[in-house]
């Protein structure tokens, strides 16, 4: 059934939210931003969002630039994530999205989203998502108005971690790399789902994520959806813009996390 005129629109402004401001906060997320699966032009601050779907077939992985340099998450992992002093568990599924899972949680081990702001909460006029995972918001004394821009830099390179877009279609051995797909995914966006995400270019996802707050099936296809909340959307549902995430952990799996050497 199709969205009426005045529904597309509010969804198509909400997921310019989900880009990553410049890798920009205005588009949604400094590497994250998820769009529309129809093909869709919008002006929102100070760019055009472009979201084009296509029905690309199966890319092998070992053709995807620096995919070899990239964590990589063989099977399944639990990783549980405080606000404000309520856990919140998430399973993390690296059996269908190997590498986005395996970005997660090795930044997950490192560290990197302790501390960090939820820096997007968008309830009305219908719920959303909740959008964190900009190293910059560490700094409390960084402007919130820029969070939305910043991605997790490599110390040993010096240089933005990006890990492309990574889809498995249903019915599909491997996932669809670096392309939007309109079939339909194995992991989706469903209530509790949680996902990369990015700006315009595919490939641009660093740290930051999003939980979908709602079913947001406009967003299959075009966003990487990683796992989901077990226990605790309770939590994500209460999470407030400006909240920090007081840690998260890998409590089962992280034997199954591949680091390249």
């Amino acid at each position: 059934m199709r969205l009426k005129f005045s529904q597309f629109l509010v969804a198509l402004l909400m997921i310019g939210g989900l880009m990553l401001g410049g890798c920009s906060a205005a588009n949604v997320a400094s590497n994250t931003s998820p769009t529309s699966t129809a093909t869709s032009k919008a002006t929102e601050g100070s760019g055009q969002l472009t979201t084009e779907a296509t029905t690309p077939s199966l890319t092998s992985n070992e053709k995807i630039p620096g995919i070899k340099d990239l964590p990589r998450l063989d099977g399944k992992a639990t990783v549980v994530m405080t606000v404000k002093g309520s856990p919140i568990t998430i399973e993390v599924d690296g059996t269908n999205a190997p590498i986005t899972a395996g970005n997660f949680v090795d930044l997950v081990q490192k560290g990197v989203y302790d501390g960090l702001v939820f820096h997007r909460v968008v309830r009305d006029p219908q719920p959303f998502v909740a959008q964190g995972g900009d190293p910059q918001g560490k700094d409390t004394n960084f402007p919130s108005d820029r969070l939305g821009t910043g991605g997790y830099i490599d110390p040993k390179t010096k240089t933005e971690r990006r890990i492309p877009l990574e889809i498995k279609p249903e019915g599909a051995n491997e996932p669809v790399y670096s392309k939007t797909i309109t079939q339909k995914p194995v992991l989706t966006h469903k209530q509790g789902a949680i996902a990369m995400a990015r700006s315009q270019p595919a490939d641009s996802a660093s740290s930051q994520f999003y939980f979908t707050l709602a079913d947001q099936g406009f967003l299959d296809g075009s966003y990487a959806v990683f796992g989901n909340v077990t226990q605790g959307f309770d939590v994500v549902n209460n999470i407030q813009q400006g909240d920090r995430i007081d840690s998260a952990k890998v409590t089962q799996g992280a034997e199954n996390l591949k680091t390249p050497q």
